[in-house]
């Protein structure tokens, strides 16, 4: 699943001199910035912005950074030294002091605005001024965007500091949950998922704010006491960070002609996402209506996709806004996600996402997120009828184009040729009333087992009180439940033992299929529980274990060593269930 791009003709990057050459502002130089911005980027206090689709802003520095980890694979990828990541020029950027880059890198960064709307409805009272115009990136900065190897990149600090967007909060990211988005991004892409990608994460180790948080061990849904956390900033990286979110927001203005110009910026901002996540599909010569229309299609393709892939890996986005949302069709934004341990159907880490969020609702709410998408892009097309009807076509075949991209997904889990409903809704019935773990099952199934026996090593068994707690029980005497997994089991092998797919290929060897599951059923996920220790001995200064994980995760389809393997493929100990931060959590800010 790594990119295996030779790294032959790619041209090391070895100084912040030889990065700044690749230097290349599109977002700045082709779209319009806020008039009443301040052009020195001394802009860090709550305030509406009318119009323009971003303003100046410069980053506020951490004081006595500390360097606590680098993505080395992306930094390959990226034809990066790894010695940047600790050179006094590369760390004090990427802790926020911009004043010093070298040309034609600029002393400025910039923050946009955008809307907010939850499960298809539109929100306001979000923002401070409860108009829409005050809410956008409160605490993420952006300071360089370059043309590396052929490929734009914009790289953003995560807790950089206040912006006109920060709605009177400190601008500011903690430790904990810099830990969690660093180690996050590499393990999704290294899962083959679509993502952001993590650059580097600094530490201050003088700076600290105040966090509500769990006490050790409790079980409250909500934090129960205010922490002081060490202050950390995180860069991350993508092709851009454009959100559904933010078009929504300029096609708001647009249907509302809130100002002269609001259709014009409409047009700019999705001509401009076109440019930059969609120019390698769709033709620079079409018309703006014909794009338009070519981009809700190829939008909605990548959405589905990616939702798919969430459910395959067993990743559950817990706040899926339409700001969560990234235009690109990626993975953005890792707050309040989580990995799901014991299968549910209505997973949700989160304490305020409801159901509406939850694990297997996920493709429900990127349906509503493509709904705010394509309402946002109807102001373009008002005076082209037949691409209108077209954009309407497009939104109202999401539902069935999401279904296909889940029993495409589903079929591949289970190594089958094409899915077959009636044995998926049994094994779903059984994974719930046994209960097991999701991750664990599916890599247990990848070995194809002759007998239930390996597949209980992920049976969370009724001796667990406190999973007991959690999901419910289901009057089932054990050698009944044996039973029906042992048939289940029957049923599934002689159809992965078919012919039955569209081409008649041959049958597929045992060996065959146990290796084509196991390239879509890792074997290892970042659970909170083993999130937790590494950035709770990263307080004490101790990064050990965030790297060790970041080892393990970057491989999760590999069979590792023995140790990692006792270490990090097991079941959830029974002491985690329900602890707060660890099986739930309210924020993680």
């Amino acid at each position: 699943m790594k990119n295996r791009l030779s790294q032959k003709n790619v041209p090391m990057v070895l100084t912040l001199d030889d990065l700044a050459k690749l230097a290349s502002y599109s977002l700045m130089d082709t779209l319009k910035c806020d008039p009443d911005a301040k052009a020195n980027g001394a802009d860090h206090i709550p305030r509406q912005v009318f119009t323009g689709h971003y303003v100046p802003v410069n980053p506020t520095p951490i004081n006595e950074p500390e360097y606590v980890a680098h993505s080395k694979n992306f930094f390959h990828e990226l034809g990066f030294a790894d010695s940047m990541a600790e050179s006094a020029d590369f760390v004090r950027m990427f802790t926020g002091d911009i004043s010093h880059v070298p040309e034609p890198m600029r002393k400025v960064g910039w923050a946009s605005g955008y809307a907010l709307s939850i499960f298809g409805t539109e929100y306001y009272q979000q923002c401070p001024f409860q108009t829409g115009n005050g809410y956008g990136d409160g605490r993420a900065v952006s300071v360089l965007e370059a043309v590396i190897n052929g490929r734009r990149w914009e790289m953003q600090l995560k807790g950089g500091g206040r912006t006109p967007y920060c709605r009177g909060a400190d601008g500011r990211a903690v430790l904990r949950s810099s830990v969690r988005e660093f180690l996050a991004q590499e393990h999704m892409h290294a899962l083959g998922v679509p993502t952001s990608r993590s650059l580097s994460l600094y530490v201050s180790k003088t700076d600290k704010v105040q966090r509500p948080w769990y006490s050790e061990g409790s079980r409250s849904k909500d934090p129960d006491m205010l922490i002081l956390e060490a202050v950390a900033i995180s860069t991350r990286v993508a092709p851009s960070f454009i959100r559904v979110g933010q078009i929504e927001l300029f096609g708001r203005r647009a249907r509302k002609k809130e100002h002269p110009n609001a259709m014009e910026e409409l047009e700019k901002i999705v001509l401009h996402l076109i440019d930059r996540e969609y120019a390698d599909v769709i033709d620079k010569k079409l018309s703006t209506s014909e794009k338009v229309v070519l981009l809700a299609r190829e939008f909605r393709s990548r959405l589905t996709s990616i939702v798919a892939n969430w459910i395959r890996v067993g990743y559950c986005q817990g706040n899926f806004n339409s700001d969560n949302c990234a235009a690109g069709g990626f993975t953005l934004d890792y707050g309040p996600f989580g990995f799901c341990d014991v299968f549910n159907p209505h997973y949700q880490p989160w304490t305020g996402g409801g159901h509406h969020f939850s694990f297997l609702n996920q493709p429900m709410a990127a349906e509503r997120n493509f709904d705010m998408f394509c309402t946002a892009l109807q102001p373009l097309l008002t005076s082209h009828q037949g691409t209108l009807l077209q954009l309407d076509e497009i939104r109202s075949g999401f539902a069935k184009v999401m279904q296909a991209q889940m029993e495409k997904m589903w079929t591949a889990k289970l190594g089958l040729n094409t899915f077959h409903a009636a044995l998926f809704s049994e094994l779903e019935t059984l994974m719930v009333q046994t209960p097991v773990d999701y991750t664990l099952f599916f890599r247990e199934l990848s070995m194809v087992p002759d007998d239930i026996g390996p597949l209980k090593k992920s049976f969370y068994n009724n001796s667990n009180q406190a999973m007991d707690s959690m999901y419910p029980t289901y009057e089932i005497a054990p050698e009944e439940m044996d039973k029906r997994w042992s048939e289940w089991l029957k049923k599934w092998k002689l159809l992965i033992a078919s012919t039955s797919n569209a081409n008649a290929a041959p049958p597929r060897s045992l060996e065959e299929i146990s290796k084509q599951m196991k390239l879509v059923n890792p074997k290892y996920s970042l659970r909170e529980w083993l999130l937790a220790p590494a950035y709770q001995q990263a307080v004490a200064g101790n990064y050990a274990l965030i790297r060790e994980l970041q080892e393990v995760m970057t491989q999760p389809y590999a069979e590792q060593s023995k140790d990692v393997e006792e270490k990090y493929y097991r079941l959830k100990p029974s002491e985690f269930c329900e602890v707060g931060g660890l099986s739930h959590l309210s924020c993680s800010s």
